[in-house]
């Protein structure tokens, strides 16, 4: 009696029926998972810029430049309201500083935002700081972002929809 070697078909079409469901779990969690690690980015330089600023504040009692001079009304981190972040590649980063109600003295609050990059994938969501460190996540309604699920929530989002 002579035995052929190899595979019958049934047993192909059981393993490829295996991996396409592995597939099918696998690859959107991966997908979501990459997006979750870009976030740190962000929340990373925010709460250095944050940093910055506080320091800038505890040397001259206001987050701005001086009043008159070629940095007025700037914030007072490196790049002012552009601010320079070495390792910018998913998000863009902008500061405020407000000065209420008028006060004389220099600007007494920012916010610090960082809006996500369209072509990597995070259009539609930004982070920001203030200056009594209160965080918030922002999603544009219809965006990229919020068609995979994520949501905008009083704190940094950290995974979908809007847990912190």
């Amino acid at each position: 009696m002579q035995h052929k070697k190899g595979f019958t078909l049934v047993e192909l079409l059981i393993t490829v029926a295996i991996i396409g469901v592995l597939a099918a779990i696998a690859l959107p969690a991966y997908s979501d998972y990459v997006t979750r690690s870009k976030f740190v980015e962000a929340t990373g330089n925010l709460a250095d810029l944050r940093v910055k600023m506080e320091q800038f504040y505890a040397d001259n009692r206001r987050y701005n430049g001086p009043v008159a001079g070629p940095v007025a009304g700037q914030c007072g981190v490196p790049g002012g309201n552009a601010p320079t972040v070495a390792d910018a590649r998913y998000f863009t980063y902008i500061c405020a500083s407000t000065n209420p109600a008028g006060n004389p003295i220099g600007d007494q609050q920012f916010v610090l935002t960082a809006t996500g990059v369209a072509a990597q994938g995070l259009g539609g969501i930004s982070f920001t700081v203030d200056h009594a460190t209160t965080k918030n996540t922002a999603v544009t309604a219809g965006s990229a972002m919020a068609s995979k699920g994520y949501a905008g929530a009083g704190c940094w989002v950290r995974k979908k929809p809007s847990d912190c």
